[in-house]
């Protein structure tokens, strides 16, 4: 198999930096499992190992620090043919360690690569979770304080199915990342290698040193017997009845109504079911052949504060999420109008500002078209949709059919009845739009 790392970007680690041993390590073992570019999913995160996704050919996720294992679990679920590979440094373990514990606990299918190289080399040197207590690092005395972490003893602990460690400098590191990537289940492998920039210059060593030190430590080279069990995914499909993680498409059911870009927001507070419309919204235009984007703001509280949505309806791919001159604001609170006043004031003049009955309003050079939803006995949680509706009445930025069927395809039970039947009612009232 060819090699699978980038030939337009090249490795740029700092002369003798380890992590480029473990980078040829992780390529030669992909090609000795004959994995081919798309079969493949490189997530990290930051730091010194947070380039390795640049340096392949392969998918890529790169996410915050110590946190990649959540978005890999993320993607192996939802496509768990892919064979998905994490790069983390010490400074990573420790940020991220309950997700460790997490992953070690529930043996997804997933390979982490710990590159221990004993301090956070790319913010200054300072002491990470596995620095040695005599060690001198840019944290002064900080490190003789603490335990360092043995990553190994901890995984095994919480569970991990294979836990190996092993000097980068090894010849059969390639081998042994092949053992823990084909694995079925979780598979955590911590790598020793120094590091030049930061930790040598303070701390002469030599690859023997690292030999020494990890012939002191208990022996981890694969499947821990106690561990050993069902692989997460496959477990649950079958406690499931079969069910997939898989990404369906929408198919293009409908004509466009629209020709143009359109950007939607929706303004209410929590419990307005602002986000719900939105996404129905985004649904219908999808059903029709669109580029749609949905950004979504909202308190952390479930039942007080504002909820956001802004939409992005385009026949053209959309290259930015933000909405910038909405076509049209549906206003339903307070709290909504606060959190994006800005905006109205941006409102093409010849877009429509949908406010509901006392809900006051920031000067706007849109036409405001009020409506008395009490007065037609629409619940708070239905305006949002009721609107809508009202707008679909004239085809912009979707009909009413296009929302009837996102409903259908998208909701479940009672819950699609009663929203075509708001959709029907709402399409309806007695409401002047134009």
């Amino acid at each position: 198999m060819p090699s699978l790392l980038n030939p337009a970007r090249p490795p740029a680690f700092c002369p003798g930096c380890s992590h480029e041993h473990s980078l040829r390590a992780l390529d030669q073992a992909l090609q000795r499992l004959g994995l081919t570019a798309s079969r493949v999913v490189i997530v990290s995160d930051i730091g010194c190992s947070g380039l390795f996704d640049t340096f392949f050919t392969t998918h890529a996720l790169h996410g915050l620090h110590g946190r990649a294992l959540t978005y890999a679990a993320g993607i192996k679920l939802a496509q768990p043919h892919l064979t998905v590979v994490v790069t983390m440094g010490d400074g990573g373990l420790g940020i991220g360690g309950a997700h460790i514990l997490a992953a070690c606990r529930r043996n997804l299918d997933l390979t982490l690569l710990v590159l221990n190289n004993f301090n956070f080399g790319m913010t200054g040197g300072q002491f990470s979770c596995t620095t040695p207590a005599p060690a001198s690092v840019a944290s002064g005395f900080l490190n003789a304080l603490e335990r360092p972490m043995d990553v190994c003893s901890v995984a095994a602990a919480a569970g991990a199915p294979f836990v190996a460690r092993a000097s980068v400098y090894e010849k059969d590191v390639a081998d042994l990342l092949a053992r823990a990537i084909s694995f079925e289940g979780f598979s955590l492998v911590d790598i020793w290698g120094l590091c030049p920039g930061r930790y040598l210059g303070k701390n002469p060593g030599a690859s023997q040193d690292i030999q020494n030190a990890l012939a002191g430590l208990p022996p981890y080279r694969g499947p821990v017997a106690p561990n050993l069990r069902r692989e997460y995914a496959s477990h649950y499909r079958e406690h499931s009845g079969g069910a997939r993680w898989e990404i369906s498409e929408v198919p293009a059911r409908f004509r466009p109504s629209i020709t143009e870009r359109r950007e939607v927001v929706l303004l209410g507070t929590a419990g307005d079911r602002i986000i719900s419309a939105g996404a129905l919204l985004a649904h219908a235009a999808v059903s029709a052949g669109m580029h749609v984007t949905q950004k979504n703001d909202y308190a952390i509280t479930v039942m007080r504060g504002p909820s956001v949505t802004e939409l992005i309806i385009s026949p053209e791919p959309i290259t930015y999420p933000g909405v910038e001159r909405p076509d049209m604001v549906v206003a339903l609170s307070r709290e909504g109008v606060h959190r994006r006043a800005e905006l109205l004031a941006r409102v093409k003049p010849e877009g429509r500002v949908v406010v509901a009955k006392g809900v006051a309003l920031p000067p706007t050079p849109a036409r405001v078209l009020p409506v008395d939803f009490q007065a037609w006995s629409i619940k708070r949680r239905e305006r949002a949709l009721a609107a809508l509706a009202l707008a679909a009445r004239g085809g912009d930025p979707v009909t009413g059919e296009m929302l009837e069927n996102a409903a259908a395809s998208t909701l479940r039970g009672k819950s699609v009845d009663s929203t075509l039947a708001l959709l029907h009612r709402a399409a309806t009232l007695p409401v002047e739009l134009a």
